[in-house]
């Protein structure tokens, strides 16, 4: 069974069906990115897994449990669905609440601190801290327990670059613990170069689950092509059933044939040709492929 599993998982909100037989799971030790356009019941399924919505029908477990069921919650799971610390409290002191909570010792709020890079900010109250700030004292409290398993909505969010990058690190460095991590975010390019596996939902409804991999190993599928007829290369491409689905200047995205096929046809029509590149797609290329038909179906 996977450490995280949901089976048909379906919540109503009244006549608005927000999660339609949704089943997936997360096996141990993979970092899975949950990824769905606004609206697409992303929140929903992550707040029934935590306990926090109560499903119509369906299942959501944690190690074979609801989170109910749990023990002691805080210590297999962590959580950072928003950040909610206490704006009236330092950051030392909404940790050392979540630490009394947990059972562990007070000492463990400074120990996070320090490893979210927030010693300096420690006694400073959370009131004033900007969003990337209060992100890390979220990530803290999802660790006060030192759960194996994470659940963590929009982590990204609110961080510059280099605030990302060290998110990106972190989560690696956890994820090398063999901690199990579900994120959701909308930060496409840092998630692929952060996950391992890929679930993607919209309008309610499970799209795909894959690894990361064979999703975006679509080299070759796309080719970027340099020419100064790029116009005139673009009516020969289409016309030998190929799609053009992009054009800047003298690069067209051509979708459908290799580098050879492309090269033998501009030879044949006089074109020159300055550049071939095989493209891999990138998850944001298979993001949209993947939801836009079902959002504008919902739409309908």
């Amino acid at each position: 069974m996977p450490l995280i599993d949901i089976q048909h998982l379906t919540k109503d909100y009244g006549t608005v069906r927000a999660v339609d037989d949704m089943t997936f799971g997360v096996e141990s030790g993979a970092i899975t990115a949950f990824l769905g356009p606004n609206g697409s019941g992303k929140t929903t399924t992550l707040r029934s897994l935590l306990g926090l919505v109560t499903p119509t029908s369906g299942t959501a477990t944690i190690d074979g449990r609801p989170y109910a069921a749990l023990a002691q919650p805080l210590h297999v799971v962590g959580a950072m669905l928003e950040a909610t610390a206490h704006p009236a409290r330092t950051a030392r002191g909404n940790l050392r609440v979540l630490a009394t909570e947990a059972g562990v010792p007070a000492s463990r709020a400074t120990e996070l601190l320090r490893l979210v890079e927030l010693e300096g900010a420690a006694d400073r109250r959370a009131g004033g801290f900007s969003l990337g700030m209060r992100q890390r004292l979220g990530l803290a409290g999802a660790l006060i327990g030192d759960p194996q398993i994470l659940v963590l909505d929009e982590p990204a969010n609110g961080l510059d670059p280099e605030g990302i990058r060290w998110l990106r690190d972190f989560l690696r460095g956890l994820a090398a613990e063999g901690r199990t991590i579900l994120l959701s975010s909308h930060v496409l390019s840092e998630v692929a170069q952060t996950v391992d596996d890929v679930v993607v939902i919209a309008d309610g409804r499970l799209v795909v689950h894959a690894p990361l991999h064979e999703l975006t190993d679509g080299a070759g599928s796309r080719v970027g092509v340099e020419s100064p007829q790029a116009a005139e290369l673009a009516g020969v491409l289409t016309a030998a059933g190929m799609d053009v689905v992009g054009r800047d200047g003298d690069g067209l995205v051509v979708v459908g044939g290799s580098r050879e096929a492309i090269a033998r046809l501009a030879m044949q029509h006089g074109i020159t040709v300055t550049g071939l590149a095989a493209e891999a797609d990138t998850l944001e290329d298979v993001f949209l492929d993947l939801t836009t038909p079902a959002v504008e179906e919902a739409l309908r």
